[in-house]
């Protein structure tokens, strides 16, 4: 019963869910049907959206549209270090110790632990919200620590440590004014016939003993204009300067920039007025110039004496003697022969027989062989001292120029040379001058770099602005399309590859070539070095060529013949007189000068038995593989190879 009554009850509430339904429907219905025909009396009303949209005003047409997005959210940096600790994040972050522990996911409890993942760093600093910059240490003192692991020249000795040494004299002046036929009437040699075109190219060091017995250190400097800071180096190496003056011309530009470069080195100059055999010679013409120069002269009431010459003739040297050994006595020149040894490079160069090789002065200490200097980032250890002339040297006091054997690598010229205690103190030294060198370098790289981001930044965000502008529109692009293979422009250029055989002669042509600045046509300095790097490069484009190598020598003694098949061959009965006889090499039979035959072996015995090498006084006999030549006695027999050699140029630049 119960069973029927929940089935007639359900039965009843569908039927009237049913009626309500049909009843909501039927008046939906109807209202809709009344709303549709309402909206169809009215035209300006639609259920597009797209047509919904306003029209824009004659205003508002004639600017562009302009969208305006909201600025990005920058991210702060925050400057971290390598093995940075908890703590020194917390005072980074500006936030207490828990905070980081929980950046770090509470892997470590230690304020003071370092963190030596990077990774692991730069998700904690992530979390944080911020970015992460790697920088240096700044609490780390290992700079401090490698200035005073560096080396530096000694504090300058008392008056009473000073004892006399040979004074250093530069000539200077203009090119051609004849500064080294001047040194070679003092030292009696004859250098000029050396240089190229009458041009001194390289600064000449060497010591000479005037007649009168004085002994003079000389520094003979390049007039010409591209050599300015090879004139440079010698006016700061120097006690005085004698400046040559040529009669017949006067003052000349490189005289004028010779007395610059003395007077910026505070040097006492003596003038030798050159040429005063030469038809144009006018002796006061040219003391007047030099008066319009700054060069007050003693015979127009100045304190500089000029002393009339002529180098060529040897006219007037002692007077010229006399007065630079007077200077010399008033300036008390001394020097501290004790301690470590302190030199300026004066040239440097690589011969290929001798290595790398540099001409000093030895300013203090004495300069020994075996003692390990270094020069910037060049170290020796000392193999071999020479004077001017190649003569070998024990030692080498204060005052005194000598050709230094042993460099690992080429000083540059003019660099300061200091004496160490050590290879390995050398090699310290020369880590922390190289570290020095590319943090400077990385210094200058970054201020290149950022230049070049700001420029980048500054051209993108104009563009960025100029796109925001146009909306919808592309930015097309500016000037005509690239082409997609590049092409000669017609741009007229000119590249160089310069080659010197002395650095100082290098650095004055690179000097030179940086006051180029035409626009008319582009220079590009495509590589540069020592001229050895010449010769090399000329090498390996040279192609490769077979030689014979001998390796040994037999002589017949007489022949005899074998039967194979029903044929006779002969057999050459020999002995080897000089070196091996090899199996598989190859072999020329000579008789009376002229080869006639050239090829293999078939067979090589000793006695019964085959051999691969025959030993000099060993006799064999010889098959050969042309079974038609004849031994006679006498023959020669020669054991060759072919081997295949690079060749190398018979270019001799002179020098």
């Amino acid at each position: 019963k119960k069973s029927i009554l929940f089935i007639w009850c359900t039965i009843i509430i569908i039927h009237i869910f049913c009626r309500l339904s049909y009843t909501v429907y039927k008046k939906c219905k109807n209202d809709n049907i009344c709303l549709i025909q309402s909206l169809q009396k009215y035209n300006e009303l639609h259920t597009s959206y797209t047509v919904q949209k306003r029209r824009k005003t004659v205003e508002e047409r004639k600017f562009n549209r302009i969208i305006e997005y909201s600025p990005k959210a920058k991210t702060p940096i925050v400057d971290v270090w390598r093995n940075i600790t908890i703590a020194e994040i917390g005072e980074v972050l500006k936030q207490d110790v828990e905070y980081v522990y929980d950046l770090f996911l509470n892997q470590f409890t230690n304020p003071n632990m370092p963190i030596t993942d990077i990774k692991v760093l730069q998700q904690a600093i992530r979390r944080s919200g911020c970015r992460m910059r790697l920088i240096g240490n700044p609490k780390d003192n290992r700079i401090e620590e490698d200035v005073k692991k560096d080396v530096f020249p000694r504090a300058p000795p008392k008056r009473e440590d000073l004892k006399p040494r040979p004074p250093v004299v530069t000539v200077m002046g203009h090119v051609d004014h004849g500064k080294t036929t001047l040194l070679d009437a003092l030292r009696h040699s004859n250098v000029v016939d050396q240089e190229f075109g009458g041009i001194t190219q390289h600064i000449g060091a060497f010591s000479v003993v005037l007649d009168s017995g004085a002994r003079i250190t000389f520094l003979d400097t390049p007039g010409h204009a591209a050599f300015s800071s090879m004139r440079a180096r010698g006016a700061n190496l120097t006690d005085i300067v004698i400046l040559v003056v040529a009669a017949d011309d006067g003052v000349m530009e490189q005289t004028v920039e010779s007395i610059k470069m003395a007077r910026h080195a505070k040097v006492p100059i003596l003038v030798a007025i050159n040429k005063i055999d030469a038809p144009k010679a006018d002796i006061e013409r040219t003391e007047k110039m030099l008066v319009e120069v700054g060069i007050q002269v003693e015979k127009l009431g100045g304190d500089v004496q000029a002393i009339p010459i002529s180098a060529l003739k040897k006219k007037n040297l002692d007077q010229l003697t006399e007065a630079l050994i007077l200077q010399a006595e008033l300036l008390e020149i001394g020097a501290d022969p004790t301690g470590p040894v302190e030199a300026t490079v004066v040239e440097s160069r690589v011969d290929p027989h001798r290595g790398k090789l540099c001409t000093v002065v030895v300013q203090r200490g004495t300069l020994k062989k075996g003692d390990i200097l270094v020069a910037g980032t060049a170290m020796a250890k000392v193999r071999g001292l020479r004077d001017a002339e190649g003569k070998l040297l024990q030692k080498v006091s204060p005052g005194y120029p000598t050709e230094i054997e042993g460099w690992k690598d080429v000083p540059p010229a003019g660099e300061q040379v200091l004496q160490v205690e050590s290879e390995r103190k050398a090699r310290e030294v020369l880590k922390i001058r190289e570290g020095k060198k590319e943090k400077e370098k990385l210094e200058e790289d970054s201020k290149v770099i950022a230049q070049k981001i700001e420029q980048h930044e500054r051209e993108y965000k104009e563009k960025l602005e100029l796109k925001r502008k146009l909306g919808r529109y592309k930015v097309r692009r500016e000037g005509p399309r690239l082409p997609e293979i590049s092409r000669d422009d017609g741009e007229i250029s000119l590249n160089l590859i310069i080659k010197a055989d002395v650095d100082g002669t290098l650095e004055a042509i690179l000097d030179t070539l940086d006051t180029y600045e035409s626009t008319e046509c582009k220079m590009d300095l495509v590589h540069y070095g020592l001229i050895d790097d010449v010769i090399e490069e000329i090498n390996a484009r040279l192609p490769t060529k077979e030689v014979e190598e001998i390796l040994g020598e037999a002589t017949v003694l007489q022949q005899f013949e074998i039967t194979q098949g029903r044929k006779k061959i002969p057999v050459a009965g020999c002995r080897c007189v000089k070196g091996n006889l090899r199996r598989t090499a190859m072999y020329k039979v000579i008789r009376n000068g002229e080869v006639i035959y050239a090829g293999p072996v078939l067979s090589m015995r000793h006695l019964k038995n085959e051999v691969d090498v025959v030993k000099t006084d060993t006799e064999c006999s010889l098959q050969l593989s042309d079974k038609s030549i004849n031994f006679e006695q006498g023959d020669t027999i020669i054991c060759f190879e072919n081997k295949t050699v690079p060749q190398k140029t018979d270019w001799n630049p002179g020098f």
